[in-house]
């Protein structure tokens, strides 16, 4: 299998995860939706469902949709990434840049499905909240503490796959994603993977929103009144760049961690 296969593949199957994924916060969060107050269980399922969709759409690369999962590949001594597709250095950018290409593309996709919701709603938080996590209490240490033990879970989980045979496919991927955002994904909304929350959080800075809201000058979102001194008020994007590392740096950490005690257990 050529690598010009996998990349395509890795965009075709990522951009259906961050489609789906993306797709069912908007429906739940914003102004008008019919899924609007869907709660925290239909988000768990709908990012469940769209890894369903997004590993059967990949196959063909071996559906790692995630850079964490291919970070775990490496450290867990595993020579190819797919049949046929040996680990190494160009390998690797080929996976991530599918990864993180698809993510964009699938975040923009669910801008355009929920267009008009995105031009009804006044909350610019819940906009933000579609494309990318934030914490819900902020401190970056423990928040990174978070990504990293979720990812762990779900990077050594998918190794463990590999060595305990089962007729589940990527239905066992799938049901692995919805029980770590029920358990885990309550203090940093789980991005356990760096394209899921990157590739949309540089969409949501580029994609023409409208914004209704003014927001005080030097309070990004998901800060407290007392975090910063606020400025006057003005019509701002933020993205909240402060944070973006966060989901980026723990999903990385933890994948390695994963793949690196999956050597000593399976």
């Amino acid at each position: 299998m050529g690598l010009g296969e996998v990349f395509v593949s890795e965009v075709l199957g990522t951009g259906t995860l961050l489609l789906l994924g993306a797709g069912v916060v908007a429906n739940v969060l914003l102004t008008k939706s019919k899924g609007i107050d869907g709660g925290w269980l239909l988000i768990n399922f709908g990012w469940g469902l769209a890894v369903f969709a997004g590993v059967f759409v990949a196959y063909k690369s071996g559906a790692h949709l995630n850079p964490a999962v291919t970070l775990g590949i490496i450290t867990s001594g595993g020579k190819e990434f797919a049949p046929g597709v040996p680990v190494t250095a160009m390998a690797t950018i080929v996976y991530v840049a599918g990864q993180m290409l698809g993510a964009f593309l699938g975040a923009c996709g669910a801008f355009l499905a929920y267009k008009k919701h995105f031009d009804e709603e006044p909350d610019e938080t819940k906009k933000l909240g579609v494309f990318s996590t934030g914490p819900e209490i902020r401190s970056y240490s423990w928040n990174l503490v978070t990504e990293i033990i979720g990812t762990f879970v779900l990077v050594f989980v998918i190794l463990a796959f590999g060595h305990t045979p089962n007729q589940l496919g990527p239905l066992a991927a799938a049901l692995l994603v919805v029980g770590i955002g029920a358990s885990l994904g309550g203090p940093t909304g789980y991005a356990i993977n760096p394209a899921r929350d990157l590739g949309p959080r540089i969409a949501h800075a580029l994609l023409p929103l409208h914004y209704k809201a003014s927001v005080a000058v030097g309070v990004g979102v998901g800060a407290r009144s007392d975090d910063a001194n606020p400025g006057p008020e003005k019509p701002v994007k933020d993205s909240d760049w402060g944070y973006a590392w966060v989901p980026v740096v723990g999903p990385l950490v933890g994948g390695a961690l994963a793949g690196v005690i999956s050597q000593l257990v399976f």
